[in-house]
């Protein structure tokens, strides 16, 4: 094996030579990437093995942020040819779909380097300011998703508070010109696409009124007989 194989999973450093970000500093030379394989030396011990697997962990969670962030460029600059380009990729559509909606939810600025993406998908239907209490609340206990998920849970219990809907992706056709036309309306509201197009439809949307009860009887008429009333008898003497 030699140093050639992972060419093409290399980064270059500031002021040294392509690095492949898979493979720790001291394991240079032993541990080689290729397209469909990770080539480890025998012998290798735990702690160097246990390195290999958390730089592993962080590039999958990485790759789906910047999935996101290519998705979202594309779906802003090159609307007619995003489908088509996304199509040429091996991944599920709907998956690409789910990582373009947490990159526009959290810009690259609120995004925590040491907590997933799915930390931040728990948190996403929050409003901004719970959302970085939480975030804030699993970096500093060093939540997993999962110890996150329970907290929220058990906090929305004892507030009796419903937990949230997840969310729902609906699929419509739209003419290129519309499209175009929603893109532009939803820039100048300062909203992306995916937020401008429900916002628009709730604003749409009248106000449930409380239903419909029938009229209440008329009053009884004073000048009518009562219907327990004795009937008058009549004279005697006639």
């Amino acid at each position: 094996m030699t140093g050639s194989r992972a060419a093409g999973h290399r980064t270059r450093g500031r002021n040294g030579p392509p690095r492949n970000p898979v493979v720790p500093t001291a394991l240079e030379g032993q541990v080689f990437t290729e397209r469909t394989s990770l080539a480890l030396p025998a012998g290798l011990p735990l702690e160097s093995w246990r390195q290999v697997g958390h730089r592993l962990t962080r590039l999958n969670d990485s790759s789906q942020w910047w999935l996101g962030d290519w998705l979202v460029y594309g779906q802003d600059r090159y609307p007619e040819r995003y489908r088509r380009a996304v199509s040429d990729t091996c991944l599920d559509y709907q998956t690409l779909r789910n990582y373009a909606w947490i990159a526009r939810k959290f810009p690259a600025h609120r995004r925590r380097a040491a907590l997933s993406v799915q930390h931040h998908i728990e948190v996403a239907g929050l409003p901004e300011t719970e959302q970085e209490t939480w975030l804030d609340a699993a970096e500093r206990s060093g939540w997993s998703r999962n110890e996150l998920r329970r907290a929220l849970k058990e906090f929305r219990a004892a507030d009796g508070e419903p937990a949230p809907d997840e969310p729902v992706f609906i699929r419509f056709h739209a003419t290129s010109e519309q499209r175009l036309r929603w893109a532009e309306l939803a820039r100048l509201a300062d909203r992306s696409l995916d937020e401008w197009i429900p916002h628009v439809l709730d604003s749409a949307t009248p106000p449930r009124e409380p239903p419909d009860l029938p009229d209440p009887p008329d009053p009884p008429d004073p000048r009518a007989p009562r219907p327990d009333a004795p009937t008058p008898q009549g004279d005697a003497s006639s």
